[in-house]
């Protein structure tokens, strides 16, 4: 059969499928990415062709590729017609959800078979491979594991392929010789086991899309025409669902608006497993931060903060604060999430001081610019910090970010302190003096709202076990920022299986 006559659309896939197997054909599937076609696919699918009649394959689209940055390498139309290349393939077409498993539902295959990448179906470390199967016996098909050699896309492409610099390169040559994938699972894995309490500020990440009209006729001004919203999580409320996502549970404090609380929208985008304490401040409404965007671009125009940021009365804060230190008590972590808008008092950033392991970040932005700097804390044992935020501290623009990043950890007494560089990486210092420097890993920036929480979130946990190397802790922080960058807003955290899978795209 030609090509181009064997991809079709899913539902005309579905059609032909329900036809064989009315004819009495048996009809095996085989479902993946195969971003890079090589040998071992191309042998999976001669030994799925033996088990039936007809040999359907259905490819990831694009959209729902999570092998990691800058994958696919390949676009789903070349990935499909690498596919229907190969002789044993019958039928090709991209699959239209996340997973296989609606799939399997609509396609109902005789045979569902896995390459040989599986031992058995608990092999699979995401889970996905055991949602499958169950669908499989639900409708009744078979699945089967091919039993070949093994190669890797990912190994491939990382070998041979790479869209890195060749700094880049070199720098994940040298880490790959010195931890494993194993190494930096068994650090999420101790993670999650942590006890974690979070105050900060709630911000409400407004996105208001427009293209550009043109200039005005009558004023000096461009004109442009509205063409969406959307609202996201942000502040606070991003970094709870980060560290959930981590960890069991977390407790979260912070302050509402009284006038305009949006509670209802807030705790619907909280993960099920962060427990809300909120304060509610008089005469205030829910920060937003609207953000005026060029929806093409993403290009932000210009900002507008709805905000009343004097904080609670003193009898609220005190409130707040006791409840807080009674939870924190039980806290192997303390996260301080203080972007300057008064729901962490100065009186609570006294407090804090007496967790037993906290970590600060103190965001600069357009509404504390100038008087919101790390030294308002006492102590810290971690501290995350944007370049500028650290040269804001320190009143100094020329100095070097090693020697500024030890005079800031050495003045709180932290033991563990990360500089945030954009597409430079990250610079993590102890206070034994071990530096290093990470490069960023990724190329492609969505949007750079939410990277910064992202990496202090997952870095920060990784600190408070106490002996991980500030190596591991900024590359899991660095991988935390580059799943961020390419997400719009706050619309979805960073997870586990997330970083896992950036992980292995790097270092496999």
């Amino acid at each position: 059969m030609v090509i181009k006559n064997k991809i079709t659309s899913i539902s005309k896939l579905i059609d032909i499928v329900s036809e064989l197997k009315a004819e009495g054909k048996k009809v095996v599937h085989c479902h993946g990415v195969f971003d890079l076609l090589h040998i071992g696919h191309i042998r999976y699918f001669r030994q799925a062709a033996e088990w039936g009649d007809v040999l359907v394959v259905t490819v990831s689209p694009d959209r729902f590729v999570d092998k990691g940055p800058h994958r696919p390498a390949f676009g789903e139309v070349l990935r499909a017609e690498g596919v229907a290349s190969q002789d044993v393939v019958d039928f090709v077409a991209v699959n239209e959800w996340p997973t296989a498993e609606e799939l399997l539902r609509k396609l109902r295959p005789d045979v569902y078979v896995k390459g040989s990448d599986f031992k058995s179906i608990d092999s699979d470390p995401t889970g996905k491979l055991r949602l499958e199967a169950d669908v499989c016996a639900e409708i009744g098909a078979e699945l089967k594991l091919t039993q070949d050699i093994v190669f890797s896309s990912t190994n491939l492409i990382n070998r041979f392929m790479s869209s890195f610099s060749d700094d880049v390169q070199e720098y994940l040559d040298m880490f790959r010789s010195r931890y494993t994938i194993h190494d930096l699972e068994s650090v999420l894995d101790r993670i999650s086991k942590l006890k974690v309490t979070v105050i900060g500020d709630t911000i409400l990440d407004d996105y208001q899309y427009c293209s550009p009209l043109g200039a005005s006729s009558k004023e000096p001004v461009m004109a442009f025409s509205h063409t969406g919203g959307d609202v996201f999580a942000g502040g606070v409320l991003a970094i709870a669902n980060h560290l959930s996502n981590l960890v069991e549970r977390v407790e979260m404090f912070t302050v509402l608006g009284e006038t305009d609380t949006q509670e209802e929208f807030i705790r619907e985008k909280l993960n099920p497993n962060v427990e809300p304490h909120f304060a509610y401040q008089e005469d205030a409404p829910t920060l937003r931060k609207r953000r005026y965007i060029e929806g093409y671009s993403m290009v932000k125009l210009f900002e507008i903060y709805h905000m009343n940021d004097s904080g609670l009365d003193q009898d609220r804060d005190e409130i707040m604060r006791s409840s807080l230190m009674k939870v924190a008590e039980g806290s192997d972590l303390v996260v301080a999430a203080d972007f300057g808008h008064g729901a962490i008092s100065l009186k609570t950033r006294e407090a804090l001081t007496k967790a037993k392991y906290l970590a600060v970040n103190t965001q600069a932005n357009a509404g504390n610019r100038g008087y919101h700097t790390i030294s308002a804390y006492g102590r810290c044992d971690f501290i995350s910090l944007a370049e500028p935020e650290l040269r804001l501290d320190a009143r100094d623009r020329v100095t070097g970010v090693i020697p500024l990043t030890s005079d800031v950890r050495a003045q709180l007494g932290a033991s563990m302190i990360a500089v945030t560089r954009g597409k430079k990486g990250s610079y993590v210092q102890t206070s034994e003096g071990v530096g290093v420097l990470v490069p960023a890993f990724a190329n492609k920036v969505v949007d750079k709202i939410g990277s910064g929480d992202a990496f202090f979130s997952v870095a920060s946990l990784a600190a408070s076990l106490g002996d991980v190397s500030p190596e591991i802790v900024a590359f899991l922080g660095n991988v935390a920022g580059a799943i961020a960058v390419g997400i719009v807003g706050n619309e979805k955290s960073v997870t586990k299986q997330a970083i896992m899978k950036h992980v292995t795209s790097l270092l496999k």
